[in-house]
This record gives structure tokens, C-alpha cells and sequence, in this order.
């Protein structure tokens, strides 16, 4: 059995030294021989009649260090898990471990040494003891207006009108490549669009209102349009914004086709289509529901950037020690690439905050004992899957596709353990807003804006 010794140098720092004698790697070396024996194919031998020396001769010293390091392995492996020992990553194994030095023909005794660093212990912070701010933001009375104004539309009777009339008038069109006059480029640019009216400049609304389907001008985009409606009709028809000559081109625009949204007026049914089953009579419950509507979105986004502050309490108030040196030659060691020392000192500061918060988290995790459950997993990738596709729109229609989808994501092992790494996520900061009594401030959206904004920037 492999003799284990282990001495702190540093802070949570220490080296593990395992030593192997004949008696432990020795028998299953000669084992391993025995194997091969039996099943080497080599030419001038029938197949298990090659002589013990021949093997030995061929494949003994890689067979014979294959066997001591799995020893050393084992005798290192039993000593962490009898120990109990919680460290970073894995060990490191000695600048001085030499595989090279080992002598079949010498057996002895062999020591291999291997550097651990130690997670610490340590104690969470008392939230209620830290200022943290929650904010309610408040719903401006022309954001409602604004989701009324935008229900309406959505909620609207398409007509098609005779003429041009008003600017949302959505006119159908067919650009032509043309000359001055509109004559048609031979293998010109040709493009169908759809536009608003109110997408043209002022002297070109005059020019097309009151003309019909069939109707025909001739334009010039830098003229017809703004710069910020030109750009994507520029990108659209394939021209090149930063040649002189295609901008000067010439389009004979034939309307196709003018449509017109009929807003919806107020009334019961068009409010049990908005909100099926809620039995909304008046236009003030109306509004009310949707200014709720909006406050719900709000809440999320409130409470999002108040698990922002609990995470930032958390990591800037939690003290722990770590064993710096060790991680930095792990750093530099231990992962897919080597680093360089200027790179790891640039880095580490990054590292550690993770790291740290990885020790909270799981702290937090484990404390609690919370858990995501393969259920909470299955749906929480169905709302997201109704999310990317659009719940409102897949209500009431065939929704049998939508499981199948799920099942097979929930076969995505990558897409599992994403989705366990989310649900519990939010499981930890539910958990740290009950150990918090944030102080509650009203705060207006222009106002909440600005502190997101100020919040990332001082991310990066």
C-alpha cells in the first residue's frame, strides 16, 4: 500500500507526497507481461509462444512505468477521498516527478509529489446589514396610450382604399430601375417593397396622396427619403451607399397595391380579444390592464437589477482567502493552454471574482439544499421555446409540435445542463432576497434606463 505524507507551504497551500514500493506496482507489472504474452502477434513467434524475455525485451519499461504511475495514481486518489479533501481543480503534479528515472531492472521505491490548493471555509455576509435598493419603476401615463394606440392597429381591419390618403397608408410598390423620365433599365435594379407613406419626404407625400392603384412616379432615393429610411432601402435594393453613381439612379415607383389599417374602436369585443376571459367592460379597466401589463414587464426588469446589487453585495462582502500562488500555476499549467506569467497576472483578478462566486453560489446551494428538478428543467425550456416563437401567437393552435420540440432539447445534454445552470441561478437569488430588507424607491423609466446603462459600463 502507497505511504502518504502531506506539509502545508503555503496558505491554503500543501503537497501531497506518494510513495510506492516493489510490492505495489511490481505483481501487476508482471501480470500486465503475462498479458501480452498470451496475445502479442510477432513475427517468428505462434501467437502466445513469445518468450517472456522477448516481451519484456519490447514492452517492459513502458508496461513497468504504466504500472507505478497507476499505483502512484491510486495511492493518491484513496488518500484525497479518505481525507475528504476539498481543493481547487486537481492536483499539480512536482517540477520534480521524472517518469524517466524509473529502472525496471531497478525496482525500489518511488515518491511522487503533487501540489493541492485547499478551498477555504468561510462565512456569508448578513444581508440585512447592507444598503440595497430596490426599485419600482413607474408607468408614465403616454406609455399606455402608446400600447392602446399599438392594440388597435395590431387588432385591425385591413382595408384597401381607392386612393392615397393618410400617412399610414401602407402602399405595396415596385421599384424599376429608370431614367429621368421612367423609362425601364434594360437588367436594372427591380424590387418589390412595402411602405408607409409617412416613410417619404414631405414633397413626395404631396406628389403620390390621391393616386391609385397602378399609379406610377419616377424618384431619386436621396431625394424621395430621409437618411433613415434610405439606408435600408438602399441595403434592400442592393446599392452602394458609398458610390456617387448609385445614388444618383433613378426608380420608376408603380403602386402595386394601398392598404389601410381600420383602428379598432373601444367596445367589450375588441377588450376579450386582447384579454380573453378576463370580462373587461370599460375602457378604464382597459387601460388598467394593460398599465398592469407593463408594470409586470417592469417588476421583471427591477428585480433583475436588484439581483445585480444582491450579487454584488455578496461577492464584495464575502471575505476569502485563497491560495493564490497554487491557482496561478494552475493557471499557467493546468488548463488547455499554457500561459504566460504577464497573461496570468492580467487575468486573475477576472479568475478569481468567478471563482469566488462559484464558492458563494455553491455555499448558497448547498446550505439551502436547492435543487432543479428534471420537471423544472422541461419547463423552463418550454417557456423559452414559447418565448422564441411567440406564446400569444401559438394560443389556441396546435401545440402537439411544441412538446415534441421539447423532448428532444431535453435530450441535449449541453442544453440540460444550461438550463439546470439557470434554474438554479435563479433558485440562489430567490434564496438571498428572503436574508434581504432592501429599502423601496420609486424611480421613472427615463431614470431606470441611466442606471442600467451606468450598470454596464462600469462592467466593462
Amino acid at each position: 500500500m502507497a505511504t502518504v505524507t502531506r506539509e502545508n507551504i503555503g496558505l491554503l497551500n500543501d503537497k501531497i507526497t506518494v510513495t510506492v514500493n516493489k510490492e505495489d506496482y511490481f505483481p501487476p507489472f508482471e501480470k500486465a507481461l503475462k498479458q501480452y504474452a498470451k496475445s502479442a502477434n510477432i513475427p517468428g513467434f505462434r501467437k502466445g509462444m513469445v518468450p517472456a524475455g522477448v516481451i519484456k525485451k519490447m514492452h517492459g519499461p513502458a508496461v513497468y512505468t504504466e504500472e507505478v504511475l497507476r499505483s502512484i495514481e491510486k495511492g493518491l486518489v484513496d488518500y484525497l477521498d479518505k481525507e475528504k479533501l476539498d481543493i481547487f481543480a486537481q492536483p499539480l503534479p512536482g517540477a520534480d516527478n521524472d517518469p524517466g528515472n524509473l529502472d525496471m531492472n531497478n525496482p525500489s521505491d518511488y515518491s511522487f509529489n503533487f501540489e493541492v490548493g485547499l478551498k477555504p471555509s468561510f462565512d456569508l455576509p448578513d444581508l440585512n446589514q447592507i444598503p440595497l435598493t430596490r426599485y419600482k419603476i413607474e408607468v408614465p401615463g403616454n406609455m399606455v396610450d402608446e400600447e392602446v394606440e399599438r392594440l388597435k392597429v395590431r387588432h385591425g381591419k385591413m382595408t384597401e382604399p381607392e386612393t392615397i390618403a393618410t400617412d399610414e397608408d401602407v402602399l405595396n410598390v415596385k421599384f424599376e430601375e429608370s431614367d429621368a423620365a421612367g423609362n425601364v433599365v434594360e437588367n436594372g435594379i427591380t424590387k418589390d417593397n412595402s411602405l408607409l407613406l409617412k416613410y417619404f419626404n414631405p414633397s413626395f407625400k404631396e406628389q403620390l396622396t390621391g393616386k391609385k392603384k397602378d399609379d406610377s412616379i419616377v424618384l431619386q432615393l436621396k431625394a424621395a427619403f430621409d437618411d433613415k429610411e434610405r439606408e435600408w432601402l438602399e441595403s434592400d435594393l442592393g446599392i452602394d451607399k458609398n458610390n456617387p453613381a448609385d445614388l444618383e439612379k433613378f426608380f420608376k415607383v408603380t403602386i402595386t397595391k394601398i392598404g389601410l389599417v381600420e383602428k379598432r374602436e373601444f367596445g367589450e369585443e375588441f377588450y376579450e380579444e386582447v384579454y380573453p376571459g378576463k370580462a373587461i367592460k370599460t375602457e378604464e379597466e382597459f387601460r388598467n390592464a394593460i398599465k398592469a401589463d407593463i408594470e409586470k414587464a417592469f417588476d421583471g426588469q427591477s428585480r433583475n437589477h436588484f439581483h445585480h446589487e444582491l450579487y454584488h453585495a455578496l461577492l464584495d462582502h464575502t471575505v476569502i482567502e485563497f491560495p493564490e500562488n497554487f491557482l496561478k500555476k494552475w493557471m499557467e499549467k493546468g488548463g488547455e493552454e499554457a500561459k504566460s506569467p504577464e497573461q496570468i497576472e492580467e487575468e486573475f483578478p477576472v479568475f478569481k471574482n468567478q471563482l469566488k462566486w462559484t464558492l458563494i453560489s455553491d455555499k448558497i446551494i448547498k446550505e439551502n439544499q436547492l435543487t432543479a428538478s428534471p420537471d423544472e428543467i422541461r419547463d423552463q425550456i418550454t417557456q423559452e421555446v414559447l418565448g422564441y416563437f411567440g406564446a400569444s401567437g401559438l394560443q389556441g393552435g396546435d401545440m402537439s409540435w411544441i412538446n415534441s420540440y421539447v423532448d428532444r432539447l431535453t435530450k441535449d445534454k449541453q442544453q440540460v445542463e444550461n438550463t439546470y445552470r439557470k434554474v438554479i441561478s435563479e433558485k440562489v437569488f430567490n434564496q438571498m432576497e428572503t436574508k434581504a430588507t432592501p429599502v423601496e424607491q420609486p424611480i421613472s423609466v427615463d431614470d431606470f434606463k441611466k442606471l442600467q446603462e451606468e450598470h454596464q459600463h462600469h462592467q466593462h
